[in-house]
């Protein structure tokens, strides 16, 4: 949402530009106004993240194909390096501009492929040039960067979404112009490559998040500067509405629909956020408070532009959200709170400097000239591709992977990683050759391939010694699969544990779950088929299984009376036990599996020689009776009755 009313307003709306403008800052003002804001900012003002959509998004192809129509009307050379590109969209039944910034070696090195960023502009977005042209200074600063800059101009109040119906004689198909029409003109005349990058400002913001998450595996790096990353909390929608009616007059009902369409929520960042996994993210926001590019006002400490104050506010409250939701996901991400500024471009042009560093190591900047030049647009019957080298041999080894369907491409570190019909080969210096296909590849590019947690594959698909179903081993994890459990991910400390406890052959069976948060909140864990591997900060990584996890689950798990696991499993002769916050859960073939708090009845126990004294094992919990708190034993009991603890052992 542009509103920088320090440079001066651009374009021209239909309505007053002051009366819209209280009316944005009105709407903010509802908003902000319930939350108490005093000196800062509460990471959870806003509502709870709502039900994650049930939307799957599309796996965006790695070399997109040419879309029947569209074509380039006309190219702009501003200089040797910055051109503007007129390219028609069937989609939208227009000539869109796209301004580009070519990258260093463009010329220098024809051969070359090189990576691209996507700068999004705000929500006055200007038909002529793109504000990232006007009001910063990135021709300047890329001139040193071997990167393509994309710009798309125009676009004024569209979120960069597809929209239900035309408004103001726009059909905005955006989100389709930039992830199907665009891209293989990118690639086939321009020389990009398969590492992408997309950063926008406010209402690019916004969509700087979801276009990834509707689209994965097009973008490695993602990047929102004062963007709205809830559109469906509550007040969102009006103060989006008020907004866009103000920026050109255009109704939101004709994008996404009235309030209760689920298209909201489809285009909603912080219920897309778990399809951001294994992405490059940076999010940024001030406070609204005057900083060192705002004009003071009549109050001090409030900044003349006060519409730019509200908003950043909205965009602080929602960036925290959103930042909250991937934390509770575990997804990494650089997050980014300034103490000041309003929603204006100067501040937005050092942001784009702060990210930098993240995006060239995101997109590969640095391996520019290893990897090999882009596809070309044309379409063929067969494919195009070369196979050899390691890739070949192991190609040739397997027999079953069909034909190549891309090149070989360069990832970070020198791997290089080819896709076939029938599955995917990696390689790298260190590890070799190795080839993963079907569920377990699905899921391991789902969380980010060899970008995300896992790294590279060290093993090819093998299948499990028990013959139930097929693992494979990555740097940093492992993906099993079986017909009944589907394909899971084990990996970091879980994988450890798991290991220890005898993989799936051990006491625990194969994993039935992703790692995911507690109920509690206060902790992580995945489950298997007959246990579960818990982890927190105090007590480390620790596994629960067999007759003692079917106790545990019994007594309420990690919120009942025992609390978090804080041992794994001990063996005492023909019996075990596990350690827990609040006592311990034993088992043995002849007693069964029986938990003793800490406290009396522990002491007691303690004090005749636990499970090898006169009392044996535990036969069952302590439970209050009419004499008083009993626990019962194999050759005995425990009671606890008026603050006295009575023993008998016969």
């Amino acid at each position: 949402m542009r509103l920088s009313l320090q440079h001066g307003d651009r374009g021209t709306d239909r309505r007053s530009r002051g009366a819209g403008r209280r009316q944005v800052a009105a709407c903010a003002a509802i908003l902000i106004a319930p939350l108490a804001i005093s000196s800062g900012i509460a990471p959870a003002a806003l509502a709870a993240p709502p039900a994650i959509s049930s939307q799957s998004p599309a796996l965006h192809p790695m070399a997109p194909a040419p879309v029947p129509g569209v074509r380039v009307d006309r190219v702009d050379k501003i200089s040797d390096r910055q051109l503007s590109l007129w390219v028609y969209s069937p989609a939208m039944n227009e000539t869109i501009q796209v301004q580009m910034l070519l990258a260093r070696d463009y010329h220098a090195q024809p051969d070359w492929s090189f990576p691209a960023l996507f700068l999004l502009d705000g929500l006055r977005a200007r038909d002529d040039q793109s504000g990232w042209m006007l009001e910063t200074d990135a021709a300047a600063f890329f001139g040193d960067k071997n990167v393509n800059v994309i710009m798309p101009v125009g676009g004024q109040s569209s979120f960069y979404a597809d929209w239900l119906q035309p408004d103001n004689d726009k059909n905005y198909q955006w989100e389709t112009f930039l992830t199907k029409e665009l891209p293989p003109i990118l690639h086939g005349d321009y020389r990009v490559n398969d590492n992408k990058g997309i950063l926008g400002l406010s209402m690019g913001g916004t969509a700087a998040m979801f276009l990834p998450a509707r689209n994965r595996g097009m973008f490695q790096f993602a990047g929102s500067l004062s963007g709205y990353l809830s559109t469906t909390t509550y007040g969102m929608q009006r103060a989006i509405k008020a907004a866009m009616l103000d920026a050109g007059g255009y109704n939101s009902d004709n994008m996404w629909g009235t309030p209760d369409n689920s298209l909201w929520a489809e285009h909603d960042p912080l219920q897309l956020a778990r399809n951001l996994r294994g992405m490059s993210l940076y999010v940024s926001a001030g406070t609204g408070a005057q900083g060192t590019h705002d004009r003071p006002g009549l109050v001090p400490g409030i900044p003349e532009n006060s519409a730019g104050m509200a908003l950043e506010v909205l965009s602080r409250l929602t960036t925290q959200n959103f930042a909250a939701r991937l934390n509770d996901l575990g997804i990494d991400a650089t997050v980014r709170y300034r103490n000041t500024g309003t929603h204006s471009w100067p501040y937005w042009q050092s942001e784009l400097h702060a990210a930098w560093p993240q995006i060239a190591e995101a997109l590969n900047v640095d391996s520019v000239g290893v990897s090999t030049a882009a596809p070309s647009t044309s379409v063929t019957d067969e494919p195009t591709c070369e196979v050899g080298g390691a890739i070949g041999e192991l190609a040739q080894q397997r027999g079953d992977l069909g034909v190549c369907l891309t090149d070989e491409r360069t990832l970070r570190g020198g791997a290089k990683r080819q896709q076939f019909e029938h599955g995917t080969i990696y390689w790298s210096p260190d590890l070799g050759a190795h080839q993963i296909e079907g569920e377990i590849e699905a899921l391991y590019e789902k969380e980010g391939g060899a970008r995300g947690q896992l790294g590279l594959p060290t093993t090819s698909e093998t299948p499990t010694p028990d013959g139930r179903g097929f693992f494979t081993q990555f740097e940093k994890g492992a993906i099993y699969w079986t017909p009944e459990t589907g394909a899971q991910m084990v990996h970091s400390g879980f994988r450890d544990v798991w290991g220890e406890n005898g993989w799936e052959a051990g006491d625990m069976g194969y994993p039935v779950s992703g790692i995911e948060n507690t109920e509690d909140r206060r902790g992580r864990l995945q489950n298997f088929e007959r246990g579960a591997v818990f982890a927190t900060t105090r007590g480390g990584t620790t596994a629960v299984f067999g007759k003692i996890w079917d106790h545990y689950k019994e007594l309420g798990r990690e919120t009942g009376v025992l609390g978090y696991p804080q041992s794994g499993e001990h063996n005492i002769g023909s019996g075990r036990f596990t350690e827990f916050a609040n006592g311990n859960i034993y088992w043995s073939p002849a007693s069964g599996a029986w938990a003793v708090l800490e406290g009396d009845i522990m002491d007691a126990w303690a004090e005749q020689g636990y499970e090898a004294g006169p009392l044996g094992y535990p036969t069952s919990d302590a439970h209050d009776t009419e004499e008083g708190l009993r626990q019962n034993f194999q050759n005995g009991f425990v009671l606890v009755s008026d603050g006295e603890t009575k023993v008998n052992t016969g």
